[in-house]
């Protein structure tokens, strides 16, 4: 298991409890008691910490090495049912952006959505979870069979950015974002977006148009990372706590601001510390989410779905 900064009073109490655990196996000495007043302890400390998380504590949790990542949800969700569909039918196959059809229950569904890597060779692999304009063009291809064949589709959304590289620039990295945003407010089907990570600036935004966008409790959504704004009006990243701050990206803000519809409540402690819960909470979601919008027709689908993005910004003085 490994700790962030501000988990480490509860690393220290995991080790005491730890530690008088194997004092009690190894001697003849009682430890019960000791070992429930550590336990109590550690149950106050964990509660102290993750009821009061700052908005950077909460992207430190996003990007959290043992947290799921796309294909965990879709694995866990879907089990074999799961077909992966590559290419964008013009340049290649973009790693960072994966699709394909799955299944929850008796429904099918298509599934889209950035996949980061597990260490250093496949987050090489996948780019660190960077869509190229071919991963964002494969993602409306598929969208666009979704469509063809009534298939709702879900999103996944958890990435750094766009990959801001020349080549990504040349093949029309704004292009394809704009595109795919185009598209996605008049596409006939329901499209059901859960930020899962982060979910930074247009990176996100390409795959983020939705008649439902669902936030998990410990991630962030915002035009910019806080290490960045920092650095454009610092000149410094040691300001990224206070730009987290000022930002407003986290769920509850996002929430507020009725950028997104529904904060999903995660495991004490962060998606991580109990992986089965989460993927059960946010595959009920897809499947209520979707029985709700199924009664919609496609016109009015559309229609519902512009007029709340049409409303978003509006200020009443």
């Amino acid at each position: 298991m490994e700790y962030l900064d501000f988990e480490l009073p509860i690393k220290e109490l995991e080790d005491q409890l730890q530690k008088c655990m194997i004092i009690g196996e190894e001697s003849d000495v009682d430890v019960t008691e000791t070992c429930q007043q550590i336990e109590k302890k550690l149950g106050e400390a964990r509660k102290d910490i993750y009821k009061n998380l700052t908005a950077w504590q909460r992207v430190q949790l996003s990007r959290h090495p043992n947290r799921p990542y796309t294909m965990d949800y879709i694995n866990a969700i879907c089990g074999d049912t799961f077909l992966e569909l590559h290419g964008d039918r013009n340049v290649k196959d973009d790693k960072a952006m994966i699709g394909g059809l799955g299944k929850i229950g008796d429904q099918s569904y298509m599934f889209v959505g950035q996949q980061k890597g597990y260490n250093t060779k496949t987050r090489q692999y996948r780019n660190f979870g960077m869509a190229n304009p071919e991963g964002y063009r494969k993602a409306l291809r598929l969208m666009k069979s979704a469509e063809k064949f009534g298939i709702p589709v879900v999103c996944f959304i958890d990435t750094p950015g766009a990959y801001p590289g020349i080549e990504a620039e040349e093949r029309g990295q704004g292009e394809a974002i704009a595109r795919n945003i185009l598209e996605m407010t008049r596409l006939k089907v329901p499209i059901i977006v859960v930020i899962i990570g982060e979910g930074a600036s247009g990176g996100a935004l390409g795959i983020g148009v939705g008649d439902k966008v669902l936030m998990l409790e410990n991630t962030w959504y915002s035009v910019i990372s806080p290490e960045s704004c920092s650095s454009i009006l610092w000149r410094s990243w040691e300001y990224k706590e206070q730009a987290a701050d000022a930002l407003k990206l986290t769920a509850t803000d996002m929430k507020k601001q009725k950028l997104v519809d529904e904060i999903v409540r995660e495991p004490l402690g962060g998606a991580h510390t109990n992986r089965e819960k989460t993927f059960d909470t946010v595959k009920n979601k897809i499947s209520a989410h979707f029985e709700e919008l199924q009664k919609l027709s496609p016109k009015d689908l559309v229609k519902t779905r512009m007029e709340k993005y049409a409303e978003m910004g509006v200020f009443d003085g």
